[in-house]
């Protein structure tokens, strides 16, 4: 049931862009999954930083790179409190989930030998997917997928029949962006530690609908990118256990990772600077501070209880078209729907909905094996936030109709 406080027309009113107009119609934003939109609250805080106090942090004794320091690491202590962390050093600020991936597979080429075995999920996203490839092309490890079902739910048992003691590393993304599936996260990083397998969770697309707590999860890394969740683009972070990030070679090398430098040796400083070479993106890291202190201020429940039932409309009026069929019907899942229409490309539908002011991705969705799986080119993913409501999914369905009748 969704709180009688929450007021949908006071959340839309802090989002400036929900105002404006796409090819003459008010904009319908329904491409959540790929980036959420901004509140004036983190608008704000940006401007607020490059107005007052924009500066290089760590190194300055000056006030603005005082001031700009305390506000950057206070926004690492937020996103330790969010996420449940044990300590603010095991957060790592990145330039989003991509770049957190590609410095833990970096870190593990120093761990793997011929004959190891990595296991991914068959929903990945391809973020997900190519670093994996690459650190086994120079390991000489063995990358192994665990299979997938028609509905878009992991095979289980057959992940289970895949650990064995030479699988060392497991990553699965915690939700389908190409689907929605929420997976079983928690089953997979238990079985996979029996085995002696370390794991990574791509968090990216859970973080905008799921408040994930690291202690209860116990995952050995964790991704997020701020630009899924009202933040901005370019910033993101690295959950790692302490023991696994004290462990792990640097991914770059510059300033503000290192302790010590001569022409002889270079010693690297303490987590979480070791992995935070040259200047960061201090404003991001700031503003996606702020995103959270606006999520959490509407609360994780109340997005999670608003965005189901945007999610089941959706799916029930989209299902009463002909010929529409959706890909992704898991028990349990976030808010996005992907569908095609038989004997219609996704991308012509993508085009006419765009025409009438109605945002969706179309194409694979960065997760071609998906698409590959189902023997489809792609789909039209609508995807949902909290600041939707089911006026504009009305206006969907409408304009898929309207696509249908024009395309067939």
């Amino acid at each position: 049931m969704i709180d009688a406080a929450y007021n949908i027309e006071t959340i839309r009113k802090d989002f400036p862009i929900l105002s404006r107009e796409v090819n003459g119609k008010p904009l319908v934003y329904f491409d959540n999954a790929a980036t959420s939109q901004t509140p004036q609250q983190v608008i704000d805080v940006i401007v607020d930083y490059y107005q007052r106090y924009n500066a290089n942090i760590h190194r300055g004794v000056h006030t603005l790179s005082q001031e700009a320091t305390d506000a950057y690491e206070e926004a690492r202590i937020k996103i330790q409190r969010h996420f449940n962390i044990a300590k603010p050093h095991e957060v790592i600020f990145t330039s989003g989930t991509t770049h957190a991936i590609n410095l833990v597979a970096n870190g593990f080429s120093s761990f793997l030998k011929k004959g190891d075995e990595v296991l991914v999920s068959a929903m990945e996203h391809h973020s997900n997917i190519v670093p994996w490839q690459m650190l086994c092309d120079r390991t000489g490890a063995v990358l192994k997928v665990i299979p997938m079902n028609l509905e878009g739910e992991l095979i289980m048992e057959e992940y289970h029949k895949l650990l064995s003691e030479k699988v060392k590393l497991v990553f699965c993304n915690h939700v389908s962006n190409a689907l929605g599936t929420v997976n079983p996260i928690k089953e997979i990083i238990d079985a996979a530690h029996r085995a002696g397998a370390a794991v990574l969770v791509d968090g990216a697309q859970a973080a905008p609908h799921i408040k994930a707590d690291m202690q209860a999860l116990d995952a050995d890394f964790y991704t997020v990118s701020a630009h899924k969740m009202c933040g901005p683009t370019g910033v993101g972070m690295l959950y790692g256990k302490k023991e696994w990030l004290q462990k792990l070679p640097p991914y770059q090398g510059g300033g503000e990772m290192i302790a010590e430098v001569t022409f002889e040796k270079t010693t690297y400083a303490d987590l979480p600077h070791k992995f935070e070479a040259g200047t960061p993106n201090v404003c991001g890291g700031i503003a996606f501070g702020a995103a959270l202190d606006y999520m959490n201020s509407i609360g994780f429940g109340a997005i999670a209880a608003y965005e189901h039932e945007l999610l089941q409309y959706a799916t029930e009026k989209l299902l009463e078209i002909e010929g529409l069929k959706i890909y992704g019907t898991a028990k349990e899942k976030t808010s996005v729907i992907s569908f095609n229409i038989e004997g219609v490309h996704p991308y012509d539908i993508g085009t006419i909905l765009d025409k009438l002011g109605i945002a969706v991705r179309t194409g694979h969705h960065c997760a071609q094996p998906i698409m590959d799986f189902y023997q489809i080119p792609g789909t039209v993913r609508a995807s949902f936030s909290f600041y939707n409501t089911k006026q504009e999914i009305d206006g969907l369905v409408e304009g898929v109709k309207r696509a249908k009748t024009m395309l067939l």
